[in-house]
């Protein structure tokens, strides 16, 4: 899959994630398997990436005995997820147009 493509397609599923509720990495890896198998080495940079964005926020907790990173959307995030939504509709028009409908 291109790099580019694959990108938006991470972020997308990590704000997925994180739609419901607040997360920690670990966490956000198991609710997307089968969805899209990421490691923890991709994971945490798209973390980072959409934190400086604004898309998400974040804060730490005691967690036996170590201090965990919880990972929530904001605003922005929940906006840029329907984004994603609205993209992910007009690749798949532009698809079907260059490919056509597949039964």
């Amino acid at each position: 899959m291109d790099i580019q493509i694959k990108k938006g397609v991470l972020d997308a599923c990590v704000l997925f994630a994180l739609k419901d509720g607040e997360s920690y990495g670990y966490e956000i890896i198991n609710r997307l398997r089968g969805i899209i198998d990421i490691s923890e080495s991709t994971l945490y940079p798209i973390l980072k990436r959409l934190e400086a964005s604004g898309a998400l926020g974040t804060y730490s907790r005691e967690h036996n005995g170590r201090l965990r990173r919880y990972y929530y959307l904001t605003d922005g995030g929940r906006t840029k997820f329907k984004e994603y939504e609205s993209d992910f509709e007009e690749v798949i028009r532009i698809y079907k147009k260059i490919f056509g409908e597949r039964q």
